[in-house]
């Protein structure tokens, strides 16, 4: 087993490549906010992801669409789940709402402020990550007498 194969920094690296991946998909919205009928995506949280699928590794992500956005629904697997009202239905529901505000008349669903603030959090994150991965491997190397 190598020093690299630590468990803590196979998650701070997996951690790290879900930041990278989710300031793609952060940039392509930017990018994309005069596109008309874009749909603005995100990575899901992987440790929703992880408790969600019940023993999937801790990389393990989909891509979320927000609420409203066309794409394939929530499985029902058994009668007995509660379904979630799509958009457009229920007392107060607005089919042109997306997650907080609102969807341009040509379709763009990409709001800039949100967008940068997510892409400031993400780069944040990221950077917590890579700190905590450059300490660990600091900590390793006092801890083999190489420092």
């Amino acid at each position: 087993m190598s020093v690299t194969d630590l468990p803590i920094l196979g998650l701070l690296r997996t951690r790290m490549q879900w930041h990278q991946t989710r300031q793609k998909l952060l940039s392509e919205n930017v990018a994309n906010a005069d596109l008309p009928g874009f749909k603005p995506r995100d990575l899901a949280n992987p440790e929703l992801g992880r408790a969600k699928s019940r023993g999937a590794g801790f990389g393990t992500v989909a891509l979320a669409q927000p609420e409203g956005a066309s794409g394939a629904g929530l499985a029902v697997t058994s009668p007995a789940h509660i379904t979630i009202a799509q958009a457009g239905e229920g007392p107060g529901a607005d089919a042109r709402r997306i997650k907080g505000f609102e969807v341009r008349p040509s379709g763009n669903g990409v709001n800039l402020e949100e967008e940068m603030m997510k892409s400031g959090d993400n780069q944040a994150d990221y950077q917590l990550a890579t700190s905590l991965y450059q300490k660990s491997l600091e900590t390793l190397k006092i801890a083999i007498g190489k420092r």
